[in-house]
């Protein structure tokens, strides 16, 4: 087990950072500072960071509805915000069972506000970092049956992983020991938008937070190897299953779902 960390206020954290772009509160002066940064070399950052959010809550709303979904396996869910998993899912399925991972020792201070639940159903939570499978799915398995289908979702973590063959290893050996009928949920940013790549590559060199790594939708493609991509595809978030009837805008982050069948 993970040996809990002491919370750094002077050092911007990913979590905080996009709990600041998603209009949330729980974050420190230094995260604002990096958010504005970022939003300053790239405008469109807080529509990316929105319609992220609301594709995650798409795909959840699908999986506990139409996929029949009733176990959760959030892997870097970062602080508590608008949509969160359990929400949505039990909104659907009020008896869906819910395990946030995060290794942000503020989040786990405020898992409280995560750990809420209907009667029917339950949440957890694991401090693990996503480079720790085994230690992430021991943990999540007192609390889920992972003898029973599972949705893995790693929502805008893997760029934090510099190394793309390590980023891939942590989604097959996540879903090696989840059984068939289980899911895959995945969405990261892209390098479609050449101005986006530029903030990054900035924002990485100047912000002291990890760096986050954009890469082409083929990539993004890959960590669904093996896997029946369910339509339409690994596609821009915002067009992921779009509510809205008019086109949406096409955004620098792209995703998808994906069920495992054997």
């Amino acid at each position: 087990m993970s040996t809990p960390l002491e919370i750094d206020s002077t050092v911007p954290h990913s979590a905080r950072v996009w709990n600041y772009l998603l209009g949330g509160k729980d974050y420190y002066p230094v995260d604002r500072l990096a958010g504005d940064m970022l939003c300053g070399l790239f405008p469109g950052m807080v529509d990316l960071s929105r319609h992220s959010r609301q594709m995650l809550a798409r795909a959840v709303r699908w999986l506990a509805g139409e996929a029949g979904i009733r176990q959760f396996l959030d892997v870097g869910t970062g602080l508590p915000a608008l949509d969160n998993t359990h929400e949505v899912a039990q909104q659907v399925a009020p008896d869906c069972r819910i395990v946030y991972v995060d290794n942000d020792p503020l989040v786990l201070a405020y898992a409280q506000a995560l750990l809420t639940s209907t009667p029917e159903g339950m949440t957890g939570y694991v401090q693990a970092d996503a480079r720790e499978p085994d230690q992430i799915l021991a943990s999540a398995s007192r609390m889920l049956d992972l003898d029973q289908p599972v949705a893995l979702m790693l929502m805008g973590i893997l760029g934090l992983v510099s190394d793309y063959d390590e980023a891939r290893s942590i989604v097959e050996r996540l879903m090696a020991q989840l059984p068939p009928g289980s899911y895959l949920a995945l969405y990261d940013g892209t390098d479609t938008d050449p101005a986006y790549v530029e903030a990054l590559r900035r924002y990485n060199a100047r912000s002291g937070v990890v760096p986050y790594i954009a890469r082409s939708q083929e990539l993004i493609a890959r960590y669904f190897d093996g896997l029946d991509v369910v339509e339409p595809g690994i596609v821009p978030v915002s067009r992921w299953r779009p509510e809205a009837l008019a086109e949406p805008p096409e955004v620098a982050c792209a995703g998808g779902v994906a069920r495992k069948n054997t």
